[in-house]
């Protein structure tokens, strides 16, 4: 296979709005379904137009459900801080009401399995705004630090596609690094967030255990937490405000921050502690 970056995935142009949205945060994406000047559904379009544009040459996004996610778009989303976001799940563990679900397996790829209800986290993704169009690329059962499942194959890095954007988080690393979504649904057990974050360029956090439930499915009884990939700080500091909190089935809580995440951007105290330590690296 021949080399491919992210400026090469894709050789037909695409439509104004998908390139100008593109690399936009989820953050800024909302403020334009917020004030008026993007619909949901057009945000969405846009979304739907890079990903059946650039995953060919990626194999990130693999279970689409566009035409629900237009419904969703077109109907009354609720007034979250993601209002109209396209979004993406992980192909592990998250359920989605109406929805297949493989993680990454073969023998449930071809059964298809229909999820019967949402786990709590995705009840919150959908209270938070966010348009969900489809899961992205794991390897099965979460299971490797690549993304290379015999059921769904290779997920390939956006900056080069003759490397690995590394596991379990893959598709989802691949899909955000290359302006498809601005954010995606992620989890990490021994570095399934943080390592396709590294590798794709993108910022990666593995929250405490207790802080993201995993109810009412599982628990927190190995090292596994959910989370997400994107592209900014300000972007992890508002989903976490958003999603975070116990649900039912955890059998781990984390204590409540003691302000909003978001508030840890605009502290005088953050700015100090980042100023110093910038100074600290520049002197080394």
């Amino acid at each position: 296979m021949a080399t491919l970056g992210i400026a090469e995935c894709y050789t037909t142009p695409m439509t104004s709005l998908a390139d100008d949205t593109r690399w936009l945060d989820a953050t800024d994406q909302a403020a334009l379904v917020r004030s008026g000047e993007v619909t949901a559904t057009k945000l969405l379009e846009a979304a739907i137009e890079r990903i059946e544009r650039i995953d060919p040459a990626l194999n990130a996004v693999v279970i689409r459900w566009f035409d629900h996610a237009r419904d969703l778009a077109a109907g009354q989303l609720p007034d979250g801080p993601f209002r109209g976001v396209p979004f993406l799940l992980k192909d592990l563990w998250a359920h989605f009401a109406g929805q297949t679900l493989s993680n990454g397996n073969k023998a449930l790829r071809a059964l298809a399995p229909v999820s019967e209800a949402d786990t709590t986290l995705v009840q919150r993704f959908k209270a938070a705004g966010f348009v969900t169009a489809g899961r992205t690329n794991s390897p099965e059962f979460g299971s490797l630090p690549t993304t290379e499942p015999e059921a769904w194959g290779p997920t390939r890095n956006p900056w080069n596609t003759n490397h690995s954007p590394g596991g379990s988080s893959g598709g989802a690393a691949a899909a955000v690094a290359a302006g498809m979504v601005p954010i995606a649904h992620a989890s990490d057990g021994g570095g399934s967030i943080r390592i396709p974050a590294a590798n794709c360029g993108l910022v990666g956090l593995k929250p405490s255990q207790g802080r993201i439930t995993l109810g009412p499915f599982r628990d927190e009884s190995n090292l596994g937490v959910e989370l997400c990939v994107r592209r900014s700080v300000r972007d992890t500091a508002v989903y976490l405000d958003a999603v975070r909190g116990p649900g039912i089935g955890d059998t781990v809580i984390a204590p409540p921050p003691v302000r909003p995440y978001v508030d840890e951007l605009r502290s005088e105290e953050h700015m100090s502690e980042l100023q110093s330590r910038l100074h600290l690296v520049c002197r080394l």
